[in-house]
């Protein structure tokens, strides 16, 4: 499935969603936007939602915990551990979220590489969730949709960094 924006998603198995986009940066720069706050505060979260803590602590073994707030004052935390990190082509951590309508017990992992090609470079997150019960919530929750306009997000920000 390919939505207006060009993320495509798939579920390749009963556990995962793949979501991938291309843009036309560097690999480095789209590295740089997931791992250093000031960047991700520009970008990360669907419209309508800003970034309002975000701790990184990048090394295999670190915490990162990012605090999302909407216009309506509705607040979500996703947290997790890095697990492996290969600049500038792998980030992998789990992921869990803090509010009451997620399974907040069951971590999942999440892959997202950076392959760079033709100036451009197509970055890809994989989702496996613990099981295929979670998949299937967070597919029907729009959670796709909102990863899809944070891309979108990003595109704007990658581009005036150009």
């Amino acid at each position: 499935m390919t939505d207006g924006q060009g993320l495509r998603l798939t579920t390749p198995g009963d556990r995962e969603i793949v979501m991938a986009r291309d843009f036309a940066a560097p690999r480095e720069r789209l590295f740089d936007a997931y791992t250093k706050p000031e960047l991700l505060r520009r970008w990360f979260g669907p419209h309508g939602y800003a970034l309002v803590e975000c701790d990184i602590d990048l090394r295999v073994g670190g915490h990162w915990r990012y605090l999302v707030r909407g216009l309506d004052g509705s607040e979500m935390t996703l947290q997790g551990v890095y697990q492996e990190i290969v600049r500038p082509e792998l980030l992998v951590t789990t992921q869990t979220f803090d509010e009451g309508d997620y399974i907040a017990d069951n971590a999942s992992l999440v892959s997202t590489s950076f392959v760079e090609h033709d100036g451009g470079t197509t970055l890809t997150t994989t989702v496996r969730y613990p099981t295929p019960e979670m998949r299937d919530e967070m597919a029907r929750s729009g959670m796709a949709e909102g990863f899809g306009q944070g891309l979108e997000r990003l595109d704007e920000l990658v581009a005036s960094l150009a």
